[in-house]
Order: structure tokens, then C-alpha cells, then sequence
């Protein structure tokens, strides 16, 4: 005889469903714990964003479609004038100018760069000896590039150099090469002069290329320690060479980290106090009249970064590989 027992079954059903719930219930209170600590940490930030960086954005706006009239005995009154500020600003040859110049060389440092970051990281990835102090060097240039140290290094390195009233952002040292010595080198070569050129501004910016990678050897440095040793073993006993592995394995994984450091060197070139368009803003805020016609400046540049960053971060958003964790 066969006897069944659905209470029984029924019963441990229910008991298996409860004990799921509960661990789900555990899991999403322990979530909005992490997320309430995680808010409490960014609201000095908000607080300041919405007291402080705001108000002053949105001066820096009315500005830009304003004209100042200045009253007699102290203060000042804002005359809407629409689109004129910006019609004077695009009007400006120089800026333009050295707008087109600048979007020009971001062409060929922010490749520099990153190839630089990534071979150095790939290089610190490897068991060594003394792995821990080599990264430390290599970060070093990041610290003496920033605060105090780097305008009065800036300062010192530009103060020779000025067009039309603003530092062009190259020191004053003569060049490691010239294009000469690299006609020299290529002598047996069909060479082309824009190459020459190319070769010969990678070779003269070497120091700042190195400067301006730290941060972004950091980033590529632990996406490389993120990939499991566990699939290159598997290459390894697939026969594969350490060519194709580079290629098929460790530049797939790493393409997320490319494209962060790719945006983050693209806004640090726009915004870095060495920008020859943020130079010539602030010169031309101290002229006359040019409060409205620098905010206005700023305005437009601000677009033609924002559209810079959305177009090159859309296509190579879309070469990135984005592994599944099923």
C-alpha cells in the first residue's frame, strides 16, 4: 500500500518559502542600509552642489546673455541682450583659433596616454620584485601635478613664453628633438612631413604624457587584477600565444577601464590649467567687457566638451565588452 502524505509536503513547502522571503527580506534591509550610508557620505557634496556650485552657475548664465551696466555710487544692473555675448565670442578669431589648436593635440595626447598608462600597467601587473614601490613612482608625478606644486611649477615653465597676452603652455627648455634629428632617423624611410611632426611632439611632450598617466595606470591596473588567473591558464593550455591572449582575452576584459580613462583624459584635457582655451577665457574676462563675453566663452566651450565627450564615448561605448555574470 502506498500512503501520501501531502500535508507533510505542503508543510515543508511552506517552511522553504518562508525561510527564501526572510533571506531576501535580510538581504534587501542590509541594501538600503549601505545605500542610506552611502547618502549620508555624498551630502556634504549635494549640500555644497545645491547652496554654493549652483547659485554661481546660474549667474555665470544670466552673464552670458547680459550686459553690465554699472550704477553710479556702487553696484550694478544686468540688460538681457540675448545672444549678442556669444555672437561677439564667436566672432573672436583667436579664440577660435586656439580652440581648433587644442581640440587638434587632444587628437594625439589622449591616444599617447592611454597606450602610455597601458603598457606601464600591464608591465606592473607581472610578479616582480619590488612591484609595490614601482607603482608608487609611477604615481609620484600625479602628486607633484597637483595643487600648490603644479602652479608654481606651471607658472615658472610658461612665464617666458606668451601670445597675445596668455602662456601657450610650453616651457621655456629647449626641445629634446627637433624634426631635424627625426628627418635623420627616418632618412632611409619614405617619410612624410606630418609624421615627422607627429613623432617629433610625442617625443618633446614625453614628460607630460608621463605626468598625466598615473591615475589611468591605476584604473587599467585593477581591471588587469580583476580578470581570472584561472582563464589564462586555460589559454595557456589551449596552446594559445601571449599575443592572442593580449588581444582575445585581456584587452576584451579590460575595454570598460579604456573607456572611463578615455573620458577621464578627455575632460582632464579640457579643464587642465595648461589649456590654452582656459588661458585665453580668463585673459579676456579681465578685459573690458569681458566678464559677459568669457562667461559666454565658457558657455560654448562647456557645449563643445559635452558634445566631444557624448560622440567619441558613444563609439567606443560601443566596441566595449561587458562580460556576463550569470
Amino acid at each position: 500500500m502506498r500512503f501520501h502524505l501531502p500535508s507533510l509536503k505542503k508543510g515543508n513547502g511552506k517552511s522553504k518559502k518562508a525561510g527564501s522571503v526572510k533571506e531576501r527580506n535580510r538581504i534587501a534591509s542590509l541594501d538600503k542600509k549601505k545605500a542610506r550610508a552611502g547618502w549620508l557620505f555624498v551630502l556634504p557634496f549635494i549640500l555644497g552642489f545645491l547652496l554654493i556650485y549652483i547659485p554661481i552657475v546660474w549667474q555665470s548664465i544670466q552673464l552670458s546673455f547680459s550686459h553690465i551696466n554699472y550704477i553710479q555710487g556702487g553696484g550694478y544692473d544686468l540688460q538681457n541682450v540675448m545672444f549678442e555675448n556669444y555672437k561677439n565670442a564667436l566672432q573672436d578669431p583667436e579664440f577660435l583659433n586656439i580652440l581648433w589648436a587644442g581640440m587638434k593635440s587632444m587628437i594625439l595626447e589622449i591616444p599617447a596616454i592611454l597606450f602610455f598608462s597601458l603598457f606601464v600597467a600591464i608591465l606592473l601587473n607581472q610578479k616582480m620584485i619590488g612591484r609595490a614601490a614601482f607603482r608608487a613612482i609611477f604615481f609620484i608625478p600625479v602628486i607633484l601635478a597637483t595643487g600648490l606644486i603644479s602652479s608654481i611649477d606651471y607658472s615658472q615653465g610658461n612665464a617666458a613664453q606668451n601670445v597675445s597676452g596668455i602662456s601657450t603652455g610650453s616651457s621655456s627648455s629647449p626641445s629634446i628633438v627637433t624634426a631635424s634629428d627625426i628627418e635623420s632617423l627616418f632618412s632611409n624611410m619614405i617619410v612624410g612631413t606630418q609624421l615627422v611632426n607627429i613623432v617629433k611632439d610625442f617625443a618633446n611632450n614625453i614628460f607630460d604624457i608621463v605626468n598625466r598617466s598615473g591615475v589611468q595606470m591605476l584604473i587599467f591596473l585593477a581591471g588587469l587584477q580583476g580578470i581570472s588567473p584561472s582563464v589564462y591558464e586555460s589559454c595557456e593550455m589551449e596552446g594559445a600565444s601571449a599575443w592572442e591572449t593580449f588581444w582575445k582575452i585581456t584587452l576584451p576584459m579590460i575595454s570598460p577601464m579604456i573607456l572611463v580613462n578615455f573620458v577621464y583624459t578627455l575632460i582632464d584635457s579640457f579643464t587642465a590649467e595648461s589649456n590654452k582655451v582656459m588661458q585665453y577665457i580668463k585673459v579676456v574676462f579681465q578685459q573690458v567687457g569681458g566678464p559677459e563675453k568669457s562667461s559666454a566663452m565658457s558657455w560654448f566651450y562647456f557645449l563643445v566638451v559635452i558634445l566631444t565627450v557624448a560622440v567619441f564615448g558613444a563609439i567606443i561605448g560601443r566596441l566595449v565588452f561587458y562580460q556576463r555574470r550569470d
